[in-house]
């Protein structure tokens, strides 16, 4: 790419994206409850208010990690013409052929707790635009915007950094091996194994679907974690699924694709019958046929001699 387009580029750094936007809703208890059965969060602290009240907090707070969900600007289509200068520099990468968007990180800062009641603004700058780079998915540039969150009174609640790369698709091509062979296909990406998961990997290989279970009050929980969110005990066995749930949601992915996975690529947020949920394949099945509380059981696949996940199939009548 010429250095001209790269200056070109370079030059929104710095720039304010557009005027403060102002959340369409203040913080409030019916959102906080949604989100947190969304994502298995029992936190006590965020929807007892009993509980909230004898903690340090001393009322009900808002999950910190949902910060952005009080600014969200909805499924509002962006403007063809015009907008922000966020929305320009997208549709002048867009006209160079970037026409892919994946986000590569998120680093948030946190100032305060939310409580009911808080009407958060977000103000956005673009931080930086990086040269032509060339990426596993294609030839791309990252840019990078950061996101100031102010209450009613002005004060700063938080800070988000975010990154994209808006990248060229289609760029990425399998080369053959010598003698025109094709390369053997790339084995699944490895899963981050630390001592408080490793046990769950180590039982998938057995072919075991095993649930973490608080010695102290009873409750399931996964993924796997040091202590238990209900009543803070650190002692814990397991319990052995049944391997039998239902599909609470699902998306389908079709790109940008990976070598080791099949597309489209359909990834469910399974419930079990425990009551706890998983995130996983769902396959044998065409991705136009699941549907949300549709019964599926688990399958354990070896993908190779280090890795066995349990993926989910329409369960059988």
């Amino acid at each position: 790419m010429s250095d001209d387009f790269n200056a070109e580029l370079a030059a929104y750094a710095g720039r304010t994206v557009g005027p403060p936007e102002r959340g369409p809703d203040p913080v409030n208890q019916p959102m906080i409850r949604h989100w947190c059965d969304a994502m298995g969060d029992r936190n006590p602290v965020y929807t007892e208010p009993d509980a909230a009240a004898a903690s340090v907090h001393g009322q009900i707070i808002a999950p910190p990690v949902m910060l952005q969900a009080w600014t969200m600007r909805g499924l509002k289509p962006r403007p063809a013409t015009g907008g922000t200068e966020q929305d320009v520099l997208l549709r002048l990468l867009d006209a160079h052929g970037f026409t892919s968007v994946v986000a590569t990180n998120c680093e948030q800062e946190y100032f305060r707790d939310l409580h009911l009641g808080d009407h958060l603004s977000v103000q956005s700058v673009i931080e930086s635009v990086s040269e032509e780079k060339k990426t596993a998915l294609g030839v791309g540039h990252f840019v990078t915007t950061r996101q100031t969150f102010t209450d009613d009174a002005g004060d700063v609640v938080a800070t988000m950094l975010f990154r994209i790369l808006k990248f060229r698709p289609g760029e990425k091509k399998s080369e053959p091996a010598a003698g025109g062979e094709t390369q053997p296909r790339p084995k699944r990406p490895r899963p981050a194994l630390t001592q408080d998961n490793a046990w769950w990997f180590e039982a998938c290989q057995r072919h075991q679907l095993l649930i973490q279970r608080c010695q102290s009050c009873g409750m399931l929980r996964h993924p796997p974690q040091t202590m238990c969110g209900n009543c803070r005990s650190f002692e814990w066995d397991t319990v052995e699924a049944s391997g039998r749930g239902s599909v609470y949601s699902f998306v389908v992915n079709h790109y940008p694709q990976v070598p080791a996975f099949d597309y489209p690529l359909a990834v469910g947020l399974i419930e079990l019958e425990e009551g706890t949920r998983l995130v996983s394949d769902i396959i044998d099945i065409e991705p136009e046929a699941i549907t949300v509380g549709m019964p599926v059981e688990v399958v354990f696949v070896d993908f190779d001699e280090e890795l066995t996940l349990p993926l989910f199939t329409p369960r059988k009548a």
